[in-house]
């Protein structure tokens, strides 16, 4: 097996899989923009083993699209959930097959549609079956590492029984939101059990690597995360919108720099993505991209009217004049 999570420097710096906004066309303009530097792993969103496996041609092909990813992404893993073993084992083998270099099982996700499928979070009351889940995806992909993301509990924090069960399964990696599903977003993240999670790891001698999730602002509060954790890296998440630089820090870009991504970022999701996924995602990027400057919050409304990429390139074009 060709395991790239231990041939990269630590501690690594990663991009959160984030629904309907780390998708093919947001993380290329990440690459673009943040690299050399990082992110040093990328995830596609999480995609339906179910749909994969049991959907009709049309449906299938739709979910492919979720894992369309380009060479300057490197190293990528695809994120799956599931509740069954062997629809894991099945899209494993095609993660291998389209040439990703990982897979990764979401153990923590709160949608309730789901859960209702016995996955995401809901895993959590399982260890058993997440243990399936994990020794499936390895069967169906001897070539690639398998990878976990999850919470510290559902209804309570119980890490010191849940993560010895899922470190048992061998996972290269196991990354940990530190919150309940309970708490969802409500709370801050609780860092301190990040900490804990690293202790149980070496506790139990465990090869595995740790990653710490939840509340990072930037690469410096990373940084800082990792010093006080022991953790083998962070997941950036929400802090990436509207800064597809944000993992290098040697980028400040002007206001005019910034449209100017957006725009490119909005045509490359039309081009990608236009025929399949509402333009209405990307409004929740001209949220992000589009403030802290004079007439931003003017320019954002205009922006949420937009239909099509020409009409926001139109509008910054006429609307953003530099000073």
């Amino acid at each position: 097996m060709k395991n790239f999570w231990a041939d990269l420097p630590k501690p690594l710096f990663v991009l959160a899989p984030l629904a309907n906004v780390t998708d093919a066309a947001f993380r290329r303009v990440i690459a673009k923009y943040s690299k050399p530097a990082g992110p040093a792993v990328f995830w596609t969103e999480f995609v339906s083993a179910d749909g994969l496996c049991l959907a009709n041609e049309e449906g299938k092909q739709k979910l492919m699209r979720d894992l369309l990813y380009s060479e300057t992404e490197r190293p990528i893993v695809a994120q799956f959930f599931t509740s069954t073993p062997a629809h894991m084992e099945q899209v494993a083998a095609l993660a291998q097959e389209l040439g990703f270099d990982g897979v990764d099982i979401n153990m923590g996700c709160p949608d309730k549609s789901i859960e209702k499928q016995g996955a995401g979070a809901k895993l959590i009351m399982t260890p058993k079956l997440a243990q399936e889940l994990v020794a499936a995806a390895k069967r169906g992909a001897p070539d690639l590492p398998v990878s976990v993301k999850t919470r510290l509990g559902y209804n309570k924090d119980i890490l010191e029984e849940w993560l010895p069960m899922l470190l048992a399964a061998k996972p290269a990696a196991v990354t940990v939101h530190a919150r309940t599903r309970k708490e969802m977003s409500k709370v801050a993240a609780h860092w301190d059990r990040v900490k804990r999670a690293v202790e149980i790891r070496n506790e139990l001698k465990s090869d595995t690597l740790i990653l710490g999730n939840g509340d990072v602002l930037d690469l410096e509060d990373a940084k800082k995360k990792v010093e006080e954790t022991g953790a083998d890296g962070v997941m950036l998440g929400r802090a990436i919108f509207g800064r597809p630089w944000l993992f290098d820090t040697s980028k400040n870009p002007s206001v005019q720099e910034k449209l100017q991504i957006a725009v490119e970022h909005t045509k490359l999701f039309e081009e990608l993505l236009g025929d399949i996924k509402s333009f209405a995602i990307m409004k929740k990027h001209f949220k992000a991209y589009v403030e802290g400057f004079d007439g931003a919050k003017e320019l954002r409304m205009q922006l949420m009217e937009a239909k099509d990429a020409a009409e926001v390139a139109d509008i910054i074009e006429k609307s953003y004049s530099p000073q």
